[in-house]
C-alpha cells in the first residue's frame, strides 16, 4: 500500500514537472507574439492564454491530489524512512526541479507581463490618434459644409 503511494507520489510530480514543460512552451510562444507590439495576433495570444489557464488548472489539480495523498501516508513514511530513502532522494529531486521551473515561470510571466503592457499602451496611442484624426475630419466636414452658406461679405463696385 505504502509503496504504491509512493509511486502515485513521484508520478505526480513527474506529471508537474510535464505540464511546467508546457507552461514555458506557452510562455515563449506569447514573447514571440508580443515581441512586436506593431503586429500582435491578438487571437493567437488569447489561445496561448486559455492553454496556459487549462494548463494551471491542471497543475492546481495535481497538487491537491499530492497533497491529500501524501497527508495520508506522512506517519508511515516517517517512519520507514530507510526503506523508503532513494525515492525519497528522487522526490526531493523533482521537487527541486519544480521549484526552479516555478521560478522560470515567473520571470518568464513578469516579461510577458512587460510585453503585454507596452502592447496595450501602443493600441491605446493608436486609438487616440484615430479619435483625434476622425475628429478633425468630421471638423473639417462640417466647417466646409457650412462655409457653402455663408453669403458673400462684400462686393467689388469697380466697374
Amino acid at each position: 500500500m505504502l509503496s504504491s503511494s509512493m509511486d502515485m507520489l513521484e508520478e505526480s510530480l513527474i506529471k508537474k514537472i510535464d505540464i511546467m514543460s508546457e507552461i514555458e512552451a506557452e510562455n515563449e510562444k506569447q514573447k514571440e507574439i508580443l515581441s512586436d507590439p506593431d503586429n500582435v495576433d491578438e487571437n493567437a495570444f488569447d489561445d496561448t492564454v486559455d492553454k496556459k489557464s487549462e494548463l494551471i488548472d491542471k497543475l492546481s489539480s495535481l497538487d491537491d491530489g499530492f497533497q491529500s495523498l501524501f497527508d495520508r501516508v506522512k506517519e508511515e513514511v516517517n517512519a520507514n524512512k530507510d526503506q523508503y530513502a532513494d525515492q525519497i532522494r528522487r522526490m526531493q529531486s523533482l521537487i527541486q526541479e519544480i521549484t526552479a521551473r516555478s521560478a522560470s515561470i515567473e520571470a518568464a510571466e513578469h516579461r510577458n507581463k512587460r510585453l503585454a503592457e507596452k502592447y496595450f499602451d501602443t493600441a491605446r496611442r493608436k486609438m487616440s490618434t484615430s479619435k483625434q484624426t476622425s475628429a478633425a475630419a468630421f471638423n473639417y466636414y462640417r466647417t466646409m459644409n457650412n462655409f457653402k452658406e455663408i453669403p458673400p461679405q462684400f462686393l467689388d463696385k469697380k466697374n
